[in-house]
């Protein structure tokens, strides 16, 4: 032959090499060109012995045990090809209706959520001897930044202030979550998209999310045909392996075009209640969770029925009741609901939650005293309220749930480089 032997026995999976020929028509089947190779040298070895990835299909979880290698798969560079399109895709349909892209704090003194489920950022000693207060608390003033901080779970409350002075503004950035939730849809680690717009209402707010969502859908389908059709395919196996009944009506890239091309379904809360205690699942107790009164928050089976079996499209749901959502939104005139606003995608359940805020000083005030959040600790934002005030809205987008959607994938793991999750911060 041309090359000897032992240059060709180091031609393994997963070795780099450099090859020098001519690009020709393929005469073998499942490929279109081929190269015939003049010279090849090898740049790297691999051991093929040691080497985890074979030329065969590998398990999605045995992937996730070397996410440092799961990038040379097909599935995978197709997927992260995918969602390097949607990232410039979200910046692109900002900048093209003039935002202004705002950078919030990765380290935060406040809780934009009021969940409390959040990483605390320290450097006390961990033995022990950190510095207490009398009451035998740690003593904060000690710390780097003189009080308690903790990684940021949201840039709302900080783009609102740029809102005030911008009117148009987003923020694009890594969030934080020690929910202790080992679910396919939740990453102790994220990245969320998340603007702010002035003197948008609750229905302003409602049609910016439904044509950003379309937008971005549409810039990957026309900039990753190739990739969706692969992800298609390999979805589309997978869906024989179901039994008929759970079989997805529709393959991933007409899902995605659908999605596009149709509005969304618009509802408020009161009325997905009445259709899902009405629903022969909440009957037959089907549900693991049933819904027997107003008031209770809808859970993941919930916003999945109403998407997937009722509407059978992306659904907008809007006016929940305040007790179940955060203090920023604004109160409704019927004192018990407020303005928000979630939408909610077929596979995966609320991918988008927004509101139009409380904007009257007084308003917001009272619901603090009702959640317990202390008005001192919140004292910068409140001077949004005191200062020139305005009517805005605004809503939060997980970026991963949105790559989830579009790649077909089902676990939330699989969508970012390098998941974090319970237990889990390789890398």
């Amino acid at each position: 032959g041309q090359f000897d032997d032992a240059l060709l026995k180091r031609i393994t999976t997963g070795a780099c090499i450099k090859a020098t020929g001519n690009v020709i028509a393929s005469l073998g089947k499942g490929q279109k060109v081929e190269l015939q190779a003049s010279a090849i040298e090898i740049l790297g070895d691999s051991d093929a012995e040691k080497f985890p990835l074979q030329p065969k299909k590998h398990s999605l979880e045995f992937l996730r045990e070397i996410a440092h290698l799961r990038f040379r798969t097909n599935t995978f560079g197709a997927i992260f090809r995918v969602r390097n399109t949607l990232a410039f895709a979200v910046h692109k349909f900002f900048n093209e209706r003039g935002f202004v892209y705002m950078h919030t704090p990765i380290i935060t003194g406040s809780d934009a959520e009021g969940a409390g489920e959040m990483f605390q950022v320290t450097t006390l000693p961990l033995n022990g001897t950190a510095p207490k207060n009398e009451d035998g608390s740690i003593n904060f003033k000690e710390d780097f930044f003189g009080r308690s901080t903790n990684l940021t779970v949201s840039g709302q409350l900080e783009g609102e202030l740029a809102a005030m002075a911008f009117s148009d503004i987003y923020t694009f950035g890594p969030t934080f979550r020690a929910e202790n939730s080992n679910t396919t849809r939740h990453l102790a680690e994220f990245w969320m998209i998340e603007p702010e717009v002035a003197f948008n209402d609750l229905e302003d707010n409602m049609n910016l999310a439904e044509d950003f969502i379309k937008y971005i859908i549409g810039y990957a389908m026309e900039h990753n045909k190739e990739d969706l059709e692969f992800l298609s395919q390999r979805l589309a196996e997978e869906e024989k392996q179901k039994p008929q009944q759970e079989r997805s009506e529709m393959g991933l890239v007409e899902k995605l075009e659908f999605v596009v091309n149709n509005d969304f379904e618009r509802l408020t809360y009161t009325e997905a209640i009445e259709i899902l205690r009405e629903s022969n699942h909440n009957k037959k107790k089907k549900f693991s969770y049933l819904i027997d009164k107003w008031g209770v928050d809808l859970q993941s089976e919930h916003e999945r029925y109403l998407v997937e079996k009722h509407f059978k499209k992306p659904v907008i749901l809007t006016d929940y009741p305040k007790d179940i959502k955060s203090f920023y939104m604004r109160l409704n005139d019927d004192g018990k609901t407020v303005a928000a606003m979630d939408i909610l995608a077929p596979g995966i359940g609320e991918i988008v939650g927004g509101s139009q805020r409380e904007e009257r000083y007084d308003k917001l005030v009272e619901r603090m005293k009702e959640m317990h959040i202390p008005a001192e600790e919140m004292d910068w934002f409140l001077d949004t309220r005191r200062f020139g005030s305005c009517p805005h809205a605004g809503f939060g987008l997980g970026f991963e749930r949105l790559v989830l959607f579009v790649t077909g994938m089902t676990n939330i793991r699989d969508v970012i480089p390098f998941p974090r999750y319970p237990k889990s911060a390789s890398f």
